[in-house]
């Protein structure tokens, strides 16, 4: 008998060392079977606007008077993204929507890991009292912002101009990005760092010869998130952007609405198209924000 035949373990002891609930012959249990039915639920329950959106997306006005907003389209009626689109110009507020946003995920990406290299590696002084500012300033509303904005960019010239919301969103962007790379600095290796130093690196160099590649992960995560957030950003668009010609998605959606009408199809066609780009991008970066979230989960 072969070395490699009685090294290698039986059936009946592969059987006994395989996890329970893990083998390819494993019946769920009832336990099972009721999570899995709860997290459909929850599926079902989360999708349910986004259904709703669809449905009515492609409803007439009679038909959606007529069936209600559950009953699905006794045909397809796209004449409501039609008027949306052409009503709007809906291709620039997608560019306006897309310029801010990127913008702003780039600059407050790059003023966070700027800010929290000072913090949290550098060591500056007085550093938990810059700390517990950021976190105050994280809490405030933006109600209680708009005045003095209002006042500050109108008199610098810039009210009406893409710019004044670029600025306002990478400062609130980056205040939280500041908040939560300032505490993962706090813990990162130290002997990378005085490795680095050791061969004559300075500060820059070492931020994105050792610090930026390492972090990478949790800035891509930061990345996605600082461009959803500013994509559907309302208030201050709303405040800042009086001229259609720099409107932003969510601010165009508004347009359809009036004092005393508002069409339903419309304005649900309005909405669809104003996911579908968010979703596109979500869907690209899909893997980049799951690898970034578990990046540290795993050493």
């Amino acid at each position: 008998m072969a070395a490699a035949d009685v090294l290698a373990p039986t059936k009946s002891e592969r059987r006994r060392r395989t996890p329970a609930g893990r083998g390819p012959g494993t019946t769920r249990t009832a336990g099972d079977w009721a999570v899995l039915a709860v997290a459909v639920l929850i599926g079902l329950f989360i999708a349910f606007p986004f259904i709703l959106i669809v449905i009515n997306s492609f409803k007439s006005p009679t038909d959606y008077a007529t069936s209600g907003p559950l009953a699905l389209p006794a045909e397809i009626y796209t004449d409501g993204i039609s008027a949306f689109w052409e009503r709007v110009n809906f291709p620039q507020k997608v560019w306006n929507s897309f310029f801010i946003s990127g913008t702003v995920a780039v600059l407050a990406v790059l003023l966070s890991m700027f800010n929290a290299f000072a913090l949290g590696i550098g060591r500056i002084k007085g550093r938990m009292w810059i700390v517990i500012l950021i976190l105050l300033a994280n809490m405030l509303p933006q109600e209680v912002l708009l005045y003095p904005l209002y006042f500050m960019f109108r008199e610098a010239g810039l009210y009406d101009n893409v710019w004044a919301v670029i600025i306002i969103f990478t400062v609130i962007q980056s205040a939280f990005g500041t908040y939560l790379l300032a505490s993962v600095y706090s813990t990162f290796p130290k002997e990378l760092l005085e490795a680095a130093s050791l061969d004559g690196a300075g500060r820059w160099r070492v931020l994105w010869r050792v610090v930026y590649p390492i972090s990478r992960p949790t800035l891509s995560v930061l990345l996605i998130f600082f461009f959803i957030w500013t994509w559907n950003e309302f208030l201050i668009p709303l405040t800042f952007l009086v001229s259609n010609a720099n409107q932003t998605v969510p601010v165009a959606i508004t347009a359809l609405q009036g004092d005393r009408l508002m069409d339903v199809t419309t304005t649900s066609a309005s909405a669809l198209l104003g996911l579908i780009p968010t979703l596109i991008f979500f869907l690209i970066f899909q893997r980049t924000l799951t690898r970034g979230i578990t990046a540290g989960a795993v050493k």
